[in-house]
């Protein structure tokens, strides 16, 4: 039986790569760099209540990472109702100490090799680091996802939010000035530049992945639908969503809203959603499962975001890969996260969200013309890509360790 002829690979032509090439390939550049066993240091695990995008970030680089051979042992904070040590999708995690204390305990036992020695070391400077520069003297690099600024005001008590934003613009930068940094966005490298002043070249922008499953399917809402997904925590301003979609619902009378996700800022979300009389059309189910969650995204006419910062907006390209535009605040991370104008609308400020919201969900043109290059530019952004970059930039400090 002949061939098709699509399906034969011709002299010349280069052939995309299948899982399997990445996975091998990601081997190799360990190899060549001694990298077998690696160390990952994180404030939370993917399991904690309130996981987020870098929880899942983390996650996707190490299960590929340990897929292709490499040692991953992740040490994180403690996550109610999981063991202390388990293994998930190829990686071992070991969840000890609470939220603070995992700082200090997680860098005694890595200077001490209680969990084995490590060839290299990932550090995920999330708002508070573990300071690997003054105890680690091997192969490292630091995951940072974005400047935190205002982030300690609205999640810490006056005086820790002092002492937070004096580590993270004074004591910190000085430390890390010779550590690579991995950033997901050009627009958070700016900030990092700008703000933290790190030098350029050691900064590297490798941008998160989108799952396969993230895909169109079935028939979009028959009223407009808006979808907003994430922690719900202060920093991401659900509170200002709420509003601007009240202001949203007087010029467009059939709209809905769902807002999914867990956080303990949960109960005062709820109650402005009541005082607005607003329960019948604006719902909070809380965390979702993966099948709600993808149906969320394909049924909605618009994602929406109000976040005060991000490192990027893992959101926003998970809903463009199934064909939903969105409209986001402009911050670093959703400047490149969302090509405005293309993929979705840019703001300025919170108060400008609901003209915004309107104008997608009255223009069907716009809309379909939105989604559509979402759609193609969310298949560009793949785990694969994102491991193989945040390996690179951990291989060649460790080569330059390996140097005389």
């Amino acid at each position: 039986m002949p061939v098709p002829e699509q399906d034969v690979p011709r002299a010349g032509v280069p052939q995309p790569d299948t899982g399997d090439d990445i996975v091998a390939k990601l081997g190799d550049i360990a190899a060549s760099a001694g990298l077998r066993r690696v160390a990952i240091l994180a404030w939370r695990d993917l399991d904690d209540p309130e996981a987020g995008g870098s929880e899942l970030h983390a996650s996707k680089v190490a299960a590929l990472w340990g897929r292709a051979g490499i040692e991953v042992t992740m040490r994180t904070s403690h996550a109610p109702g999981h063991p202390q040590v388990s293994w998930r999708d190829g990686y071992r995690v070991i969840r000890k100490a609470g939220r603070y204390l995992v700082f200090p305990r997680a860098a005694f036992s890595e200077m001490m090799g209680w969990h084995g020695a490590s060839d290299g070391l990932v550090e995920i400077w999330n708002g508070m680091p573990f300071f690997s520069p003054l105890w680690a003297r091997r192969p490292r690099v630091a995951w940072l996802h974005h400047v935190h600024d205002t982030m300690w005001d609205m999640t810490l008590p006056p005086r820790l939010a002092r002492l937070g934003r004096t580590i993270e613009f004074r004591v910190a930068p000085p430390i890390y000035r010779r550590t690579p940094i991995v950033t997901l966005s050009e627009s958070s490298k700016r900030e990092l530049v700008d703000r933290l002043h790190f030098r350029p070249a050691r900064v590297t922008v490798v941008p998160p992945g989108v799952d396969p499953r993230f895909s169109p399917g079935g028939p979009k809402s028959a009223v407009p639908l808006v979808a907003a997904v994430g922690r719900l925590v202060p920093v991401k301003r659900f509170d200002l969503l709420i509003d601007a979609l009240a202001d949203l619902k007087a010029r467009v009378p059939d709209v809905r809203a769902v807002i999914a996700g867990e956080g303990y800022a949960r109960e005062a979300l709820q109650a402005q959603v009541r005082a607005l009389g607003a329960d019948e059309w604006i719902a909070l189910p809380g965390q979702v499962d993966d099948r709600t969650l993808l149906d969320l995204y394909r049924r909605a006419w618009v994602l929406a975001s109000a976040s005060a910062h991000e490192g990027w907006g893992m959101t926003i390209t998970e809903a463009a890969a199934c064909a939903t535009p969105a409209v986001a605040t402009r911050i670093a991370g959703h400047a490149d996260a969302v090509v405005d104008g293309v993929t979705g609308l840019l703001v300025e400020r919170p108060g400008e969200l609901a003209r915004a919201l309107e104008r997608v969900v009255t223009d069907s043109g716009l809309r379909e013309r939105l989604a559509r290059a979402a759609q193609e530019r969310a298949a560009s952004f793949t785990w694969e890509a994102t491991a193989r970059g945040t390996l690179e930039v951990l291989a060649a400090e460790a080569m330059r360790h390996r140097r005389p």
